[in-house]
């Protein structure tokens, strides 16, 4: 990864930790469906592709996403340059790196505690 894409990665996690609530579920199982639900729409928003939104579950997710589409472009105007495969592989970036802050590098031991 090039030292662009860090700074980018970085500067789009970082409005998602300090804007949006959806990061914050509970369990592990809760944000790892959440963060591929939201994050995977917004991929599909920024490459102005049609996302499922059928399952109620499913408009929860394209809501958050539609929101954080419309963030990133206004607040990241480099996004608007980039080409879909370039989009996808950024978005990629985030959802991996959003999936070690929020589950598998959290010491919130709420996360795994089963009588919780």
């Amino acid at each position: 990864m090039t030292d662009m894409t860090k700074d980018r990665v970085e500067q789009l996690i970082d409005y998602i930790m300090k804007k949006c609530l959806w990061q914050f579920h509970s369990r592990n199982w809760d944000r790892e469906r959440q963060n591929k639900g939201v994050l995977g729409m917004t991929t599909q928003i920024l490459c102005e592709e049609p996302c499922d939104i059928e399952d109620p579950k499913e408009k929860c997710y394209w809501v958050d996403a539609v929101v954080l589409a419309e963030a990133y472009r206004e607040r990241f105007p480099w996004i608007n340059t980039l080409s879909k495969d370039e989009i996808r592989a950024l978005m990629a970036a985030v959802h991996a790196r959003l999936d070690h802050l929020t589950i598998t590098g959290s010491l919130n031991e709420e996360l795994t505690d089963k009588n919780y």
